[in-house]
């Protein structure tokens, strides 16, 4: 054969395979996002861009929303938030009656739902992770002291027993009333595990998480991609209607936001607000906004000095300009924050004044507090976009331009994420950026939560005490009347203004895109979306 022959022979088996690894690339393409071309054999895969790795999928023992984000659809809570909202619905339990005094509560559960194991959810299973929470410590359950007052044999512990009445029945005694009691056991840290798989795993549950959500887990390729998958006997019918969803890390919002205009993922979080408006005009993709429940704020560690003098916070909450920062920032798509809870929350205080932005009240401030030339500090920024912060980084080098203007020296440090939470709980920054989603709808949740004594080292990061706020706070938890709860509120946000423990910047509208053939997908303003409904066109 004459090599112009070969040749050309050559030629027309490249161009023959070339055609088959085109094809079956592109068959690939379509699976992994989402795109049955009309074929129903086909599974519906959801890719979700996300800004940073989960912690853990323990959801008991995280604090931050991209663990969250994935937990909440492979566990289930005994009671439900509405689906855009933090109204209470049936969950895992079908019913539940309370006692008039406020100390007990009997909830009847569903029959017939089994964990992701194969093990019977049951009364016995829901008892069992109340005990394991309440006999641990701050080192692994936060949440659970941050909620319900600390640990089993702590003087503030609300919770008095959890106890099976049944196969079917799970009664609960509390020591003193809790107004948000059923708020607070809807939220996503106190989850159903099962309990076969928390003794077989260990200390590996976190990663290994077994549930009876409509999701279960298949991998976790740390600091790239989770997975999920269909779990086919799921207790509700016809959920879900996606067969699997990858949850992938993309750090950078531009570069996630161009992942979806490519098509490598289906759906965003962490849209720039500057990039909303792109979204909009992009036929192939839909803006999706997300209920405002949130505040992002600077934390001032009040037990390391100069911080621990309330002069200095004073001062820092007058340097820094925060309309110029939501305006840089945020594009309309955010207002001004200046009490550590958002204004849709019920006992927001509107009479608060907020420290305006004056940097020669800051230095006249910083002077009579004994530092006239200012001093030298570290300033966290996360590593990480947020809810209500889409750039720690550069919010902060604003900030630090605030701070020199009255004479404080900043230096911006980082850490991992994972890092950047544990260490900034540990009480270890100057200064920290930081935020806040709502995870119940309750003011509870933002000021005690947040800010009381009783929940430093857990989500108190700023280490601020105060006796007679905790007093306030104890009250407005016991208080069943709204009024007076809201009253409460009002009188804990105006010592809070006065001792300024923080910086409150700004309460967001956080933006997610996602493809225009996006079914059934309701952002939910805790940040923790349930994915059993969503679809493709």
């Amino acid at each position: 054969m004459s090599k112009k022959k070969l040749w050309s022979l050559a030629v027309l088996l490249v161009l023959t395979l070339s055609t088959i690894l085109a094809a079956c690339s592109s068959g690939d393409d379509d699976n992994a996002n989402g795109d049955n071309g009309g074929d129903s054999s086909k599974p519906k895969i959801l890719v979700f861009g996300r800004g940073g790795d989960s912690v853990s999928l323990d959801p008991a023992t995280v604090t931050d929303g991209e663990s969250f984000k994935v937990t909440k659809n492979v566990f289930e809570t005994l009671v439900n938030f509405g689906d855009q909202d933090t109204e209470i619905h049936p969950g895992l339990a079908k019913e539940w009656e309370a006692s008039d005094d406020g100390l007990t509560y009997t909830f009847t559960l569903n029959e017939g739902i089994k964990f992701h194991d194969g093990t019977d959810f049951n009364a016995d299973a829901v008892v069992f992770n109340f005990d394991r929470w309440a006999n641990g410590s701050g080192e692994d359950f936060y949440y659970y002291s941050s909620m319900f007052g600390g640990y089993k044999g702590d003087e503030g512990h609300v919770i008095d027993s959890v106890t099976a009445d049944g196969d079917y029945k799970v009664v609960f005694k509390l020591k003193r009333p809790q107004a948000p009691f059923l708020k607070n056991i809807a939220m996503s840290p106190f989850a159903i595990a099962s309990p076969a798989a928390v003794e077989e795993k260990g200390e590996a549950f976190g990663d290994n998480p077994v549930g009876t959500g409509p999701f279960k887990f298949v991998e976790w390729k740390r600091n790239d991609s989770i997975t999920i998958e269909k779990n086919e006997d799921y207790w509700q019918d016809g959920l879900p209607k996606l067969d699997k969803v990858i949850f992938r890390s993309i750090p950078d919002n531009s570069a996630r936001l161009n992942a979806l205009t490519t098509g490598e993922i289906d759906l965003a979080d962490g849209v720039n607000p500057a990039d909303g408006a792109t979204v909009e005009s992009n036929d192939e993709l839909q803006l999706f906004e997300r209920p405002s429940m949130n505040v992002g704020y600077l934390g001032l560690t009040s037990t390391r000095p100069p911080f621990d003098n309330k002069l200095v916070r004073q001062a820092i909450n007058h340097a820094i300009d925060k309309q110029a920062i939501v305006d840089a920032f945020f594009e309309g798509r955010a207002e001004v924050a200046k009490n550590p809870m958002p204004p849709v929350i019920g006992g927001y205080n509107d009479d608060i004044p907020g420290y305006d932005y004056d940097p020669a009240k800051a230095k006249e401030l910083l002077a009579e507090a004994g530092f006239p030339d200012g001093f030298e500090m570290d300033l966290w920024a996360m590593p990480v976009p947020r809810p209500y912060m889409p750039d720690g980084q550069k919010v902060a080098e604003a900030m630090q331009k605030n701070l020199a203007d009255v004479g404080i020296k900043a230096n911006i440090v980082s850490y991992e994420w994972a890092t950047y939470l544990e260490k900034a709980r540990n009480g270890e920054a100057d200064a920290f950026l930081l935020g806040w989603t709502g995870d119940n709808g309750d003011a509870d949740n933002f000021i005690y939560v947040l800010l009381d004594k009783d929940n430093i080292g857990s989500n108190n990061y700023s280490y601020y005490s105060n006796d007679e706020l905790h007093d306030i706070l104890i009250e407005a938890q016991s208080t069943v009347d709204e009024d007076a709860r809201n009253d409460l509120y009002m009188q804990a946000q105006e010592i809070i203004f006065d001792d300024a423990p923080w910086v409150p910047i700004a309460h967001s509208t956080p933006l997610l895109a996602g493809r225009a053939d996006i079914t059934g997908f309701l952002p939910h303003p805790t940040g923790s979306d349930k994915l059993e409904t969503v679809d493709f066109e």
